[in-house]
């Protein structure tokens, strides 16, 4: 014999938006409906009294989880891959402007970096420009001494063009790491000790970059300093 439901509480439940996220439970990009809802008391399945609203709640497509708004913190995977390839980009275009671009081994060992992070179609006339594009946003007149001379446009603290770069670095960077193990931030400033390394031992201006890249990447500074020590060393 059934037994009948006399009381309960029902939600209604209604769509207030959509997009798409990283589905905790799907492991996976997913549509989500985000909804809020209204909870009421029934009696006999009829409902007589609101018991307050609840929610907002992301509803995956797929599974039918209901989850909280911090999922949308979660990177999509399509947007955690661009995240990952405009930090290499970032990255690699801060160590040439502190190491400059004399030595045709630093410059293949960029584009190779950069291709490799999945931008295929990079040429080396493509980053120098965006190098000179940089040194022209930022003020500074056209520099062709340093390339010819290794030398570089954020070669003292103070050089507009530096900064500028530091601040790209923390930008590019401090969103993503949250979603790095450790072992792929690490990853990323050693990419970037493999450029400064392809003509010999790190200048000053290459040192201190890669230190701001360690910190951007929430890495321990003696950490950073390990890393980059063990990257000089031939394995």
């Amino acid at each position: 014999m059934h037994k009948m439901c006399v009381m309960g509480v029902r939600t209604s439940w209604r769509t207030v938006a959509d997009g798409e996220f990283f589905c905790p439970d799907c492991g996976g990009d997913r549509n989500y409906l985000r909804r809020t809802g209204r909870r009421r008391l029934t009696v006999l399945g009829v409902p007589v009294l609101s018991r307050g609203a609840t929610g907002p709640v992301l509803e995956c497509s797929a599974c039918h989880g209901h989850f909280g708004l911090d999922a949308l913190d979660h990177p999509t995977t399509v947007r955690f891959s661009a995240m990952l390839r405009d930090a290499v980009h970032t990255i690699t275009l801060a160590l040439l402007a502190a190491g400059g671009t004399s030595s045709r081994a630093v410059r293949a060992t960029a584009v190779d970096t950069v291709r490799a992070a999945g931008f295929a179609d990079c040429s080396e006339d493509q980053l120098l420009t965006l190098l000179a594009a940089l040194a022209a946003d930022t003020g500074l007149p056209p520099r062709p001494s340093a390339a010819l001379t290794g030398g570089h446009c954020g070669h003292h603290g103070l050089d507009p063009c530096g900064t500028a770069l530091a601040i790209e670095l923390h930008e590019s960077l401090e969103p993503l790491a949250p979603h790095l193990a450790r072992a792929g931030r690490e990853s990323l400033l050693l990419q970037g000790a493999r450029i400064a390394l392809a003509d010999g031992s790190y200048t000053p201006a290459e040192r201190e970059a890669l230190t701001t890249v360690g910190s951007a990447l929430m890495l321990r500074p003696g950490d950073t300093d390990r890393l980059l020590a063990a990257a000089r060393t031939p394995s």
